[in-house]
């Protein structure tokens, strides 16, 4: 009876263990830890992660589970200020400055807007730069920062951290900013796109530079640089990647935790998976799955230098779903693992490697490219889809001849790379729902050396709370906001001032701060940099902690409200 009893008692409490709600962990609960590492599978929906998680399983019968696989702890509803889809700007932002931002702003407080707004906005802090993690991690806590992507590097999750613009499209505000923020070191794509001063300027502040130098990355002693690839463009898909050129996101975190680890304050890192993203655009599966599994090995590199190092957290987490992908579409009855993995494990392009391909070589070679590169061969009807394409350079039928009409209609796309990818989908049974992005909650995966893990559903405003307590920050970046992003119509109100417009269309605005009783006493301030002339005749350089922002769409320069003590 007694041991009965036990055992009843037992169940019990295992049952109230199984069915009590996980309760929330605080900030205050969280032990501050010196290294963060933030990685972001962009535009990565939870069906992308199972059907990778497949597709290994099938190539490798003893890798059942990805590297992500014992550290998820549960998901995120990530929205925008006003839209509960979001576009990586206004998504990333809210990670990393605690606030909804609207699409296509970068850390960068949204519009108001009353009727769809999803949380309360203050319309007096339209367009305020916010502070973001990275950004306070380094004013606060002295720590080395680095951002590791497959973009160009002023794409918006990267520019999230270290930028501020209400228009994500605006390299040229950008591109200075990441800059003269003063990253420690930047591993990614879009080498034409560092270029003039802003080259200048890192070269003159110890920087090392490596443009499409794969070596040279690899060879580097120093602990700060920029290493890009590609051009204006991002890096290469991981399946079509050249890697005796071009490094794996795997390379690219190790090489970044390498020089971020001889800080002796600490550094906070952000790895983006980009690409991911692209390709569910482009609703590519083949693209999305390897695409996240070289992500994933990134991942396995970071756990395991956390796991050593004793002294990080890591956080994974996507900015915010894509495409609406589906393992199994209308087109798949009953399927077996090798019914569903065989035809996606036999392509050994993305859609943009095929058109690629198919462009360089001439018309006679394309059963052969398919045969290769993706285990079958065109049908008659595909063959003559293929060669309606407007993009297919090497296409027998005159382009002026091309439709969009025939027996398979539903295949043609005016761009090669969006007929490739219909046409491998249609060999599948995989699906999408849209070419965009959607709404569904994300997954959560982390490490803490102590266990102060983010457990259960975190909205993203949450999110940033816990990843600004692992540094020891929670409650500080509205306070550094306000201090290095004040108006200027406020920070200079006793004193004269003036906006001068840009001289030329890629020119800046230049703003002019006159003491009225002590004409020496002079700023001369240029937005987007750090740097801020004093005198009269601009005689003296300072540097700020912090960037100068510029918003066209009010007038107004963003700074810190320290600098009026130049002018007493």
């Amino acid at each position: 009876m007694y041991i009965l009893m036990k055992k009843q008692i037992l169940f019990l409490l295992l049952l109230v263990v199984a069915v009590w709600p996980a309760r929330a962990l605080e900030p205050e609960q969280v032990k501050p830890v010196k290294n963060l590492i933030l990685m972001i599978p962009d535009g990565t929906s939870l069906a992308t992660v199972s059907a990778a998680r497949w597709y290994q399983w099938y190539l490798h019968p003893d890798k059942p589970k990805l590297a992500i696989d014992p550290y998820l702890c549960g998901t995120v509803r990530t929205h925008s200020s006003n839209d509960p889809i979001g576009d990586s700007a206004p998504t990333t932002s809210c990670y990393m400055t605690g606030y909804p931002s609207q699409a296509g702003f970068v850390a960068t407080y949204p519009v108001s807007d009353p009727e769809n707004d999803i949380y309360p906005t203050d319309p007096l802090r339209a367009y305020q730069p916010l502070t973001t993690i990275l950004e306070a991690a380094k004013f606060l806590k002295q720590k080395a920062t680095g951002l590791v992507c497959t973009c160009e590097f002023p794409h918006a999750t990267p520019a999230d951290c270290s930028a501020h613009s209400y228009r994500r499209g605006r390299y040229d505000w950008i591109v200075p900013q990441m800059v003269h923020n003063r990253l420690d070191v930047v591993i990614g794509g879009g080498a034409a796109l560092l270029e003039g001063d802003d080259e200048l300027y890192l070269k003159a502040n110890g920087y090392g530079i490596y443009k499409n130098d794969l070596e040279g990355m690899r060879s580097y002693t120093g602990n700060r640089m920029w290493a890009l690839y590609g051009e204006k463009g991002g890096m290469a898909y991981d399946l079509d990647r050249d890697a005796s050129r071009e490094p794996s996101i795997e390379e690219m975190t190790l090489k970044a935790i390498e020089k971020l680890s001889a800080s002796e304050n600490g550094f906070f890192l952000m790895v983006e998976g980009s690409k991911v993203d692209w390709a569910a655009h482009a609703n590519d599966p083949a693209a999305m799955i390897t695409e996240f599994l070289a992500f994933d090995r990134a991942c396995r590199a970071a756990f395991e230098f956390a796991r050593q190092n004793g002294e990080t957290a890591v956080v994974i987490v996507p900015d915010h779903g894509n495409s609406g992908i589906s393992i199994g579409s209308h087109t798949c009855g009953h399927t077996t693992k090798d019914g569903l993995m065989h035809a996606i494990s036999q392509v050994k392009l993305t859609a943009e490697g095929f058109a690629e391909k198919l462009n360089s070589e001439p018309a006679s070679a394309v059963q052969r490219i398919f045969r290769e590169y993706a285990g079958f061969e065109l049908t008659d009807d595909e063959l003559k889809t293929l060669y309606q394409c407007k993009s297919y350079k090497n296409s027998p039928v005159p382009e002026a001849e091309r439709s969009d009409k025939g027996a398979l209609a539903s295949l043609y796309s005016s761009s090669l790379n969006g007929f490739v990818a219909k046409l491998i989908t249609s060999k599948t049974c995989f699906g999408f729902t849209t070419g965009g992005h959607t709404g569904e909650e994300v997954f959560l995966a982390a490490y803490h050396p102590a266990g102060s893990l983010p457990v259960g559903m975190n909205t993203n405003i949450e999110l940033n709370h816990y990843m600004a307590a692992t540094l020891g920050l929670h409650g500080r970046l509205d306070e550094l906001t306000a201090a290095n992003f004040a108006p200027h119509t406020d920070v200079f109100r006793d004193y004269a001032y003036e906006v001068i417009p840009p001289a030329g269309e890629n020119d800046t605005p230049l703003l002019i701060v006159k003491n009225r009783k002590d004409r020496k006493k002079q700023l001369s301030i240029t937005p987007n940099t750090n740097i801020v002339m004093i005198g009269k005749k601009a005689d003296e350089e300072v540097k700020l902690s912090s960037v100068i922002v510029y918003v066209d769409a009010n007038n107004t320069f963003y700074l810190p409200q320290s600098l009026v003590d130049y002018l007493k």
